[in-house]
C-alpha cells in the first residue's frame, strides 16, 4: 500500500508521549488563560509580557530561565509547571493555560504503534496501582480523575490502575478526534535517510507499505524487550521475563501455599508486584536482587510511605526478613548451600536459607540483598551468589526475571546505539538514553536533520515530563512549517 498523501511528522509508538504530541500537531493550541495566575511570580510575569501569543510563538527558552523541577529537561519542567503549578507540593492550583482548537496550524502526521493507542500501558499489570498520582497521569484537555468518575467507581484515592490509564488514553485519542492520525497494529522495519529530507520510513501490517516525512520521531517507549540476566539456564521454561507470565500461573491454579518458592529478581516496581501478587496467594516468595536495602538508589527509598503503603510493605520485608548465611559446611561442589526447608506460610522462614529477623513478620518470604543469579538449572533449582561471593541454591516453582526492558529500535541501525549519551552501549532509560538537544528533542548524533526523540527513550519516566518533549517537538515543528510557507509565498 503506498501513502500519497504528505505527512510531515511521522511518530513510532502510540503511548502518551504520541498521543500528546498528536494532540498539539492536530492544532489543539495553549493560550494564557485572560484570567489566569501562576503560583511562580516570574514565569507569570514572563507569560503576562505576550498573552496574545500563544506557548508554541513565544520563547521557550526565556520562559524556561529559573525554574527547577523534578525533570532535566527545562521544557518539560516548564510544561509540567503550566499543566499542574505546584503539583510537587501537593497543591492544585488551576493550569493557567486556555486550550483553543485551531485546526490552520494543523501539521500532518501519522502515529504508529503495534498496539491500540496506549502503548505499554495496555501490557501492563492491570491491577495495581500506579506509582504517579492520578493527575500526573492526564494529557491536555481532559482530566483524568472527571473520566474515572464517569466510567466506574467514586475514586478512593489519588492513584489509577494500569488498565484505567490505558483505557483512559484510548478514549483520549478517540475524544480529542486525533483517530484519522493513528495506524494501530503495525510495526516499523527501517529508517532510511536520503542524502537530504524528507525521511523514508517502511512499515509493516498486513500489507508492507511505505512512508515520506520531513521529520521522524522516537516515541517507541523502553518496554519492548525484557531485560535478560546473561546467565546459564535463563532459557528453561520455569524462568519468565514478564509479570503477565506470574498472573497466567495464578489463573491457571499452578501456585498456591504448598508450591516451592516463587523467585523474583529485581529491585522495582514490577518485581514488588510480582511479591505482592504471590503473597497475595500465600506462596512462598525469595526475592533476589542487587541492591543493599538502604541504598539511597533503590525506588523503596524514594518514595512518601503515605502514599504508597503497599510499596513500603515490600520495603518492610525486604528489609525485616533477609537471609542470612549459616555457617554450615560447604557441599560437595565447593560452593553451594542447600536449604534444608524453603519458607512457607505456615513456618518462619528462619530455616536454611535463614532470616535475619527472630520472628516472621511476613510470613513465606525471605530477601537476599546484595545477590546475584548465577545459573538456573533444569531441575528449577537457582544458584545465588552474595557480594562477598557465598553461593546459595534454592528450589522454586519459578523464577520471574524483572530487571527492566529495552526498547525496540531495530529498524535503526545497529538498534539506535549510536544515538545515545553512550554510543557504546545499548539504548536504556535509566542508563543510557538517547541524547538530544533539551530545547528541541533533536537527536544530537542522527546522520541528518528531522530526527527527534521524546519520553522514555531521552530519559523521561513520568508521564507528567513527557509533555515537555512534546511541546518542544511541537514548537520546532510550527517554525519549520512557517518557514516552509514563507518561502512558498515567496516563489
Amino acid at each position: 500500500m503506498k501513502l500519497h498523501n504528505e505527512i510531515v511528522v511521522f511518530i513510532i509508538g502510540n503511548g502518551p508521549s504520541g498521543i500528546c504530541l498528536s494532540y498539539l500537531l492536530s492544532g489543539y493550541t495553549p493560550y494564557l488563560s485572560p484570567d489566569a495566575s501562576h503560583p511562580n511570580p516570574l514565569l507569570h510575569s514572563k507569560l503576562r509580557e505576550q498573552p496574545h501569543l500563544s506557548l508554541l510563538e513565544q520563547d521557550l527558552e526565556y520562559l524556561c530561565e529559573g525554574l527547577e523541577g523534578r525533570s532535566s529537561n527545562p521544557v518539560a519542567v516548564l510544561f509540567d509547571s503550566l499543566l499542574l503549578p505546584d503539583s510537587d507540593f501537593g497543591l492544585e492550583h488551576a493550569s493557567p493555560l486556555a486550550w483553543r482548537y485551531e485546526p490552520e496550524r494543523a501539521t500532518p502526521h501519522l502515529v504508529l504503534g503495534k498496539g491500540p493507542p496506549g502503548g505499554a500501558w495496555h501490557a501492563m499489570e492491570g491491577s495495581m496501582l500506579t506509582l504517579s498520582l492520578a493527575n500526573w497521569m492526564e494529557l491536555p484537555g481532559l482530566k483524568l480523575k472527571d473520566w474515572m468518575r464517569e466510567k466506574r467507581r467514586n475514586v478512593r484515592n489519588d492513584r489509577a490502575t494500569p488498565a484505567e490509564i490505558a483505557s483512559y488514553y484510548q478514549h483520549y485519542v478517540s475524544q480529542m478526534s486525533l483517530g484519522q492520525s493513528f495506524a494501530s497494529r503495525t510495526t516499523v522495519t527501517s529508517h532510511v535517510l536520503p542524502s537530504s529530507p524528507p525521511d523514508g520510513s517502511s512499515v509493516s501490517e498486513e500489507v508492507p507499505f511505505s512512508l515520506l516525512a520531513h521529520s521522524v520521531v522516537l516515541a517507541t517507549g523502553t518496554h519492548d524487550i525484557p531485560a535478560r540476566l546473561g546467565v546459564e539456564g535463563e532459557s528453561l521454561p520455569f524462568v519468565c521475563h514478564s509479570f503477565w507470565e506470574l498472573e497466567n500461573a495464578i489463573s491457571r491454579g499452578e501456585l498456591d501455599q504448598s508450591s516451592d518458592p516463587v523467585l523474583v529478581v529485581g529491585a522495582g516496581l514490577t518485581a514488588a508486584d510480582a511479591v505482592l501478587a504471590a503473597h497475595h496467594l500465600n506462596t512462598p516468595v525469595y526475592h533476589a536482587f542487587r541492591r543493599s536495602v538502604t541504598d539511597p538508589g533503590l525506588i523503596f527509598n524514594q518514595l512518601p510511605k503515605l502514599l504508597y503503603p503497599e510499596y513500603h510493605k515490600v520495603h518492610q520485608m525486604m528489609t525485616q526478613q533477609q537471609h542470612r548465611p549459616s555457617p554450615a559446611p560447604q557441599d560437595q561442589a565447593g560452593d553451594l548451600l542447600h536449604p534444608s526447608t524453603p519458607p512457607s506460610p505456615t513456618s518462619s522462614p528462619s530455616s536454611s536459607p535463614t532470616s535475619s529477623s527472630s520472628s516472621s513478620s511476613y510470613p513465606g518470604y525471605l530477601s537476599f540483598p546484595r545477590h546475584r543469579v548465577v545459573a538456573f538449572r533444569p531441575d528449577r533449582k537457582c544458584v545465588l551468589e552474595s557480594d562477598s561471593g557465598q553461593r546459595t541454591v534454592v528450589q522454586v516453582s519459578m523464577a520471574l526475571v524483572l530487571i527492566g526492558a529495552h526498547p525496540n529500535l531495530s529498524f535503526l541501525p545497529e538498534n539506535g546505539r549510536p544515538l545515545g549519551v553512550n554510543p557504546d552501549e545499548p539504548i536504556s532509560c535509566r542508563r543510557n538514553p538517547i541524547e538530544v538537544d533539551p530545547f528541541t528533542c533533536g537527536v544530537v548524533s542522527a546522520d541528518g536533520p528531522g530526527m527527534y526523540a521524546m519520553g522514555p527513550l531521552v530519559g523521561e519516566n513520568f508521564v507528567r515530563f513527557l509533555k515537555g518533549g512534546a511541546l518542544a517537538i511541537a514548537y520546532i515543528s510550527g517554525k519549520k512549517t512557517k518557514k516552509k510557507e514563507r518561502r512558498k509565498s515567496n516563489l
